[in-house]
């Protein structure tokens, strides 16, 4: 109960900055520039070792993510090119927090891992590929979203993992970035794979479809040519 006053009451805060944001001047390509901007900050915190700060500019950042779309519906400015921009620096915010765990991981430091630059670079390709067998999924069928790690799963593992890394902590779950980037690895190639699989029954039902309607259509003009009177059956 007490989770769910909290929840109705950041719902409220949400809705109250995105109807200030809608009234004023500022244009929802802005909001998804800026969050962009803010996560590349979160990707060089990442890369110097500052995880839990890195945690909480990419809350600030999704924040911005999340604005975006709501401001542009409420205030009357939603257009084709928003939403392709919209897309397309999504997948920079998460290519710039997987390049900079890459680079922490890299440096010749006590956490140096060869393991774990493989595993953020690997996780980096998957969610690439999640994004765009979507994008190209859809230009044959209407929608590919299927899939358990979409982005919005995604940048909560990131999260849990960055707030989880606390300096001098013994704490059984602390220091969790490593087993999100097995899950990150392991999911995404496991979301592709979903996503190829769909794409490829909805292509093969679709055109079942086609092929019977074709046929149907076939049927049709044949019977109607047979049910033509010739010359031998005209009347004299």
């Amino acid at each position: 109960m007490f989770g769910a006053s909290i929840g109705r009451a950041g719902q409220r805060i949400i809705d109250a900055m995105v109807r200030w944001l809608a009234r004023g001047a500022i244009n929802p390509n802005t909001l998804t520039s800026l969050g962009l901007a803010i996560n590349v900050g979160s990707g060089l915190l990442f890369g110097f070792g500052r995880f839990f700060w890195a945690g909480i500019v990419l809350i600030i950042a999704n924040l911005f993510d999340m604005l975006d779309g709501q401001v542009a519906r409420l205030s009357g400015r939603v257009t084709s090119f928003g939403g392709f921009l919209d897309s397309s620096l999504d997948r920079l915010s998460d290519m710039v927090v997987f390049v900079g765990l890459m680079v922490f991981y890299a440096r010749a430091t006590e956490y140096h891992s060869t393991l774990n630059v493989f595993l953020a670079g690997a996780g980096l390709m998957g969610s690439v590929m999640v994004s765009y067998a979507s994008a190209r999924a859809e230009s044959m069928i209407p929608k590919c979203d299927v899939g358990f790690l979409r982005r919005p799963e995604r940048v909560v593992l990131f999260i849990i993992g960055a707030l989880s890394t606390v300096p001098g902590s013994n704490n059984y779950f602390a220091y969790r970035m490593p087993a999100v980037l097995w899950v990150l690895a392991v999911g995404s190639y496991w979301t592709f794979a979903h996503r190829m699989y769909h794409t490829w029954t909805e292509v093969n039902r679709s055109e079942a479809k086609h092929v019977v309607a074709e046929s149907g259509a076939s049927a049709g003009e044949q019977s109607e040519v047979r049910g033509k009177p010739t010359l031998a059956h005209k009347p004299g």
